[in-house]
């Protein structure tokens, strides 16, 4: 009972908060997912052999980097504390990622990021749609292009159009340029 009472007690200014923001959760996780973003890129560049790995790498560096920074300006203006660090599950998910290397570091990166954007992609679009908000809105709809080109065209290496997140379609990817990922 203790510990329901202190759980309660450190929850509330959490709740307080999300109540008198409105689309508190968008900012937090978009804030979350971008630094998350910009930490695996940094990772891919350090650990992906492959040259098309490292690229898609660089590039989710440069792109997650200016909407963080976007993002940040537009918190600022509304005097909203954005969390300093990944969530929990992003920084669990960096942790995996750092013990495997080679292929299976490629592989895994790559299937993170793809699903990772199909999320972010769902995400803003009902921020845009419907969100409280009207720049919270407004950020998700101009910031909505990055993640939907990089799953849609990205460098990633091969044909575009056999990415799937499914694992069982995995099997079916052809071509040399694909062998790291079955």
């Amino acid at each position: 009972m203790k510990h329901f009472a202190a759980s309660l007690v450190l929850l509330c200014p959490l709740v307080a908060y999300s109540a008198e923001i409105p689309d508190a959760k968008f900012y937090r996780d978009a804030a979350e997912g971008g630094m998350a973003e910009v930490a695996m890129g940094n990772l891919a560049l350090q650990k992906a052999q492959s040259p098309s790995v490292k690229d898609f790498g660089a590039q989710m560096v440069k792109d997650h980097s200016a909407a963080n920074e976007k993002l940040k300006a537009l918190a600022q203006s509304k005097n909203i504390t954005l969390p300093a660090n990944p969530s929990v599950a992003e920084m669990e998910a960096k942790s995996k990622l750092q013990v495997l290397s080679g292929q299976a570091f490629e592989k895994s990166y790559i299937r993170g990021m793809i699903q990772d954007h199909e999320e972010d992609i769902a995400e803003f679009k009902k921020e845009a749609a419907s969100g409280q908000d009207p720049d919270a809105r407004a950020f998700a709809s101009a910031t909505l292009p990055t993640p939907t080109r990089t799953t849609a065209n990205s460098s990633l290496p091969g044909p575009r159009s056999h990415i799937r997140t499914d694992p069982a379609t995995a099997a079916s990817w052809s071509g040399p340029q694909w062998k790291w990922c079955r």
